[in-house]
């Protein structure tokens, strides 16, 4: 029964093993696991022992019996790599030599080719020369004729090239764009044609400044002439007029013979004395080339581009001439050459209108006339209010003045210019005003505000000279003497009169009545007065260290000035011949201005005295609890007395100046009325600070000593108002200021 069950147990792990030698490798699991599930797997595994075994010994016997083969093999393939490394050297070297020896043919072949292709391109190209080269050649004869200015032969030569010659080489592309040309050449040998023309404009644009000057110089001696004329009685005979002359010229350019095309522009006129004769503006221009060019445009049938092309070209230089430099402002050169090429261009323009028929017409003209009119006015609004020199504007007004006298000569209206002048006349004032501000300045910052001693009798009359002024008990006085007025008086005065002289010069030559001119010179002068002097006094007042008497001397001379203006105004009727009585005269404002200043003067005296009364007022320390009063005043109302008292005193040392100029006097003088005005001002404030002293919230209480004190220094007071410090005062006028104080 045993060797039963072993038999079976042997052939069932002989057919485990035939299993896992033949089952996947991956399907081997199960086997292995009914190896593990039965109870004889260590026999198993001595029988899989001794089947590696056996299998072991198969492969050492299979290995032994082919092993000398492999060895066989290896060796024939050591021997095979050896050859084909060799065959490999041969082919590498025979490949080299075959490409060393092939370069020279490929660089022969290649030559060979590009020969080839020149040669078939030469061929090609002398073909095709051959149809082009007449066309080039036509061409240029074209370009020669074009530019030696044959024109008739250069349009028939233009005419053979595009109906003979380019229609056989249409296809090329230069010939293509030469069809394409052929209009602008037609256009390009009329263009040819005008470069007479351009020539003439690019020369007078150039030298329309040298016209316009020698056209102002001609109206600048007309002028000159019309003024002796109008002085003097005319002899016989005299010169051309202007228009006369302008037509004798115009003859003579036209008989003149025909000048070669290259001539044109400005002929060379050396610069003439003043004396000699000024050459005719005409005759400075040779305006050939204008009558040519519009001939030959005219038989071309195209005289109305010509007529388009010039007004074009001038109207552009117009635009040039009357864009003004920069810097035209700075020197009166400046505005010179901006109006002599201005009127240059126009005296060209006009001649042109004069001798040529329908080239420019006077409805082309006045459109011109009115752009540069506007151009003009407004370049000099602008630069004009750049000038701050009162010379300067004098200058450029007389120059724009002869500027619209050359022109109006010339039949151009000129009254806006003359219109404009009157606006320069506003910034001509403004510029006088500011420079007279620093001539006022000067005059009273140098014043010593003392009036002016006089030790003979040569300089008492040379200031009344400079100034009017008449007083009888000073002329009886004796040498040595003074004015009551200081020396700002009689040279604000002659600065006034200057000023004036100043305005008349603007006025000359503008073509106004003497009432304009009356009107004019009253206004300005009248801003001088109320504006310029009168800020120049206030500054003076307003100053932080002028002092009282100061402030006196300049109310004695405000006074003066104020009674001069009567002789302004006599003096501006001298010189305008317009009566005073006349309707639309302007007065002068001259007695506000003076007053208004001395006014402020006194209220600033009232107004130091009282801050100098604050100051000493800020030193009382009274001791309200005091048992016993002083033996005196106090201390600070004693020196404020005393202040009072030197103040006051200087007014009386001053010379009496009385209220109203002329042989009659008041019975007291101008400072002692100012003396009383400021005295009792005083004394009002002085009373006024004390009781407020008194009536302080502070103050609760106060003893009868205390009490006693302050009264004596309202007695102080009281006593000095009864002692006069200011002479005129009725009665106990002055003590009336310190009545309520007393009453406290």
């Amino acid at each position: 029964m045993t060797e039963l069950e072993s038999l079976e147990t042997a052939a069932e792990h002989e057919r485990i093993l035939r299993e896992i030698e033949s089952t996947d490798t991956a399907c081997i699991g199960p086997t292995l696991r009914s190896v593990y599930d039965g109870e004889e797997h260590g026999r198993f595994m001595e029988k899989l022992e001794a089947r590696i075994r056996n299998h072991d010994r198969e492969i050492e016997k299979m290995c032994n019996f082919h092993y000398q083969g492999f060895v066989d093999s290896i060796t024939e393939l050591l021997k095979v790599r050896g050859e084909a490394q060799k065959l490999k050297n041969q082919v590498t070297d025979t490949n080299r030599k075959l490409q060393n020896e092939g370069k020279e043919l490929i660089i022969a072949m290649e030559e060979l080719k590009q020969c080839r292709l020149q040669q078939r391109n030469i061929s090609a190209t002398v073909d095709k020369l051959t149809l082009c080269l007449p066309v080039l050649e036509m061409y240029s004869k074209l370009r020669e004729q074009m530019k030696s200015k044959r024109h008739y032969p250069a349009l028939k030569t233009l005419e053979h090239l595009e109906h003979t010659y380019l229609p056989q080489v249409s296809h090329y592309r230069f010939c293509k764009i030469m069809v394409d040309n052929i209009p602008k050449l037609r256009e390009e040998i009329k263009e040819v044609s005008m470069s007479d023309l351009k020539d003439f404009l690019e020369s007078i644009r150039k030298h329309s400044d040298k016209i316009g000057e020698t056209a102002m110089k001609q109206a600048q001696q007309q002028r000159n002439l019309d003024n002796i004329v109008s002085q003097h009685p005319r002899i016989s005979g005299g010169k051309k007029s202007k228009r006369e002359f302008c037509a004798s010229s115009d003859l003579e350019v036209k008989n003149t013979s025909p000048m070669s095309e290259q001539d044109s522009g400005i002929l060379d006129v050396e610069d003439e004395d003043e004396d000699e004769e000024v050459p005719g503006a005409q005759d400075l221009v040779d305006f050939s080339p204008v009558y040519r060019c519009l001939h030959i445009y005219s038989v071309l049938g195209a005289r109305e581009t010509f007529e388009s092309y010039y007004r074009k070209q001038r109207r552009k230089q117009a635009r040039l001439v009357l864009q003004p430099p920069s810097n035209m402002h700075e020197t009166l050169d400046g505005y010179r050459k901006y109006f002599n090429q201005i009127v240059g261009f126009f005296v060209v323009e006009d001649h042109i209108l004069h001798t040529t028929q329908g080239l420019v017409n006077r409805a082309y003209l006045d459109e011109l006339w009115e752009m540069a009119l506007s151009k003009t006015i407004a370049a000099l609004r602008t630069h004009s209010s750049y000038c701050s020199d009162p010379s300067l504007v004098l200058d450029l007004k007389n120059l724009i003045v002869l500027f619209a006298d050359t022109l109006q000569g010339y039949g151009f209206p000129v009254n806006q210019l003359f219109d404009m002048l009157l606006e320069i006349q506003d910034q001509y004032s403004e510029t006088l005003l500011k420079k007279w501000s620093g001539v006022f300045r000067n005059i009273l910052d140098s014043d010593n505000y003392s009036p002016i001693p006089v030790s003979n009798e040569e300089l008492y009359k040379k200031i009344v000279g400079q100034f009017p002024f008449q007083d009888a008990e000073l002329e009886k006085q004796p040498f040595p003497k003074k004015f009551p007025f200081s020396e700002f008086v009689p040279k604000v005065y002659n600065q006034i009169k200057e000023f004036i002289y100043a305005c008349l010069k603007f006025s000359e030559d503008l073509h106004l009545s003497s009432t304009e001119v009356d009107d004019m010179i009253r206004k300005s002068t009248n801003l001088l007065l109320t504006r310029t002097l009168s800020n120049c006094l206030q500054n003076v007042i307003k100053r932080k260290n002028v002092g009282l008497t100061e402030l006196v001397q300049i109310i004695i001379n405000t006074t003066h000035l104020e009674k001069s203006c009567k002789f302004l105004e006599e003096f501006i009727t001298n010189i305008t011949n317009v009566l005073p009585e006349t309707v639309h005269t302007t007065k002068l404002y001259g007695t506000t201005t003076f007053k208004d200043a001395r006014h402020a003067a006194e209220e600033e005296i009232y107004t130091n005295l009282n801050q100098k009364i604050d100051q000493f007022l800020q030193l009382a320390d009274y001791d309200w609890m005091a048992p016993e009063p002083g033996s005196r005043a106090s201390d600070y109302l004693v020196d404020l007395i005393g202040f009072l008292r030197s103040t006051f005193a200087v007014f009386t040392h001053l010379p009496r100046s009385p209220l109203v100029s002329g042989l009659t006097r008041c019975p007291f003088s101008l400072q002692g009325k100012v003396a009383q005005t400021a005295c009792m001002s005083a004394c009002k404030h002085l009373s006024t600070s004390l009781l407020q002293l008194l009536l302080e919230a502070e103050v609760r209480q106060l003893t009868l000593g205390a009490l006693q004190q302050f009264n004596l220094d309202v007695e102080e007071c009281e006593q000095f108002a009864r002692s006069g410090p200011v002479p005129g005062f009725q009665g106990d006028t002055l003590q009336l200021a310190f009545i309520d104080l007393r009453q406290v």
